[in-house]
């Protein structure tokens, strides 16, 4: 059975970087792959993080499905198809997006699809990595109801650490199994004593941290120039402080 790894927290808190360095460690340090990567957010980019080119999405199947499907063949298996022309190859793993549809109407019924095309995906890989938007019921709704591991992402706020909160209390109001979930604050300045401060803010707030990652202007000045995680050299704090996370969870 393969390995879900889901990424949750807050919009602007650096999650989908996070969930690409987690690909490039189970792809080069656990070497894994291929590994599914699924970027459940509608404003999509976990494709610019990892560094590779998207030709169409489960939002574009879900509008070609209400005119394109051919005489004779069922939606399921239409849409099973266009699932798997929607995965994007890249260096040790696959990238599946699943966009935002371009018109209206509801997107439950391209949820409930591809919900059952990811359940038939999975089984072809080792690990699969979701990357879902702000929140929990988007999880719930269209990947898995089982995750092995949630790493819940927060920035060094007390807003940032409020919606961290919010979401693990979530976690108990839906029909999820989540075996290991953890809290990681991103983007971190200061020193050890600061590092304290910000430790005990989270404790008086009810939450236990599982770790730090540092904020990285090396990581910062890539984005930039549109470089992806992999590019990342190995002495790079984000990158340092991220494999020590996943090397004592995963």
């Amino acid at each position: 059975m393969p390995k879900i790894i889901a990424l949750a927290g807050k919009g602007g808190v650096g999650k989908t970087t996070v969930g690409g360095i987690l690909i490039r460690y189970l792809v080069e340090e656990m070497r894994v792959g291929p590994v599914l990567a699924v970027d459940g957010d509608p404003n999509s980019n976990l494709n610019e993080i990892l560094g590779v080119k998207v030709i169409s999405t489960i939002g574009q199947a879900r509008e070609l499905m209400k005119k394109d499907v051919p005489t004779g063949m069922t939606k399921d298996v239409w849409f099973e198809y266009k699932v798997h022309e929607a995965i994007t190859e890249g260096r040790g793993f696959d990238l599946l997006v699943m966009g935002r549809p371009e018109g209206p109407g509801c997107y439950c019924a391209a949820n409930s699809l591809a919900k059952q095309s990811i359940e038939a995906l999975k089984g072809n890989y080792p690990y699969v990595v979701v990357d879902n938007e702000a929140g929990m019921e988007h999880m719930s709704r269209l990947v898995t109801q089982d995750v092995d591991y949630l790493y819940v992402i927060s920035d060094p706020t007390p807003r940032g650490l409020l919606t961290s909160k919010r979401i693990v209390e979530l976690i108990g109001e839906l029909k999820l199994t989540i075996s290991h979930s953890y809290i990681v604050i991103n983007r971190v300045r200061g020193k050890d004593k600061d590092r304290e401060t910000l430790l005990e803010m989270a404790r008086e707030k009810g939450l236990t941290i599982m770790g730090l990652i540092g904020d990285d202007e090396g990581l910062s000045e890539a984005d930039a120039e549109g470089k992806s995680v992999f590019e990342l050299p190995g002495s790079s704090v984000a990158l340092t402080d991220a494999y020590g996370i996943f090397r004592e969870t995963l």
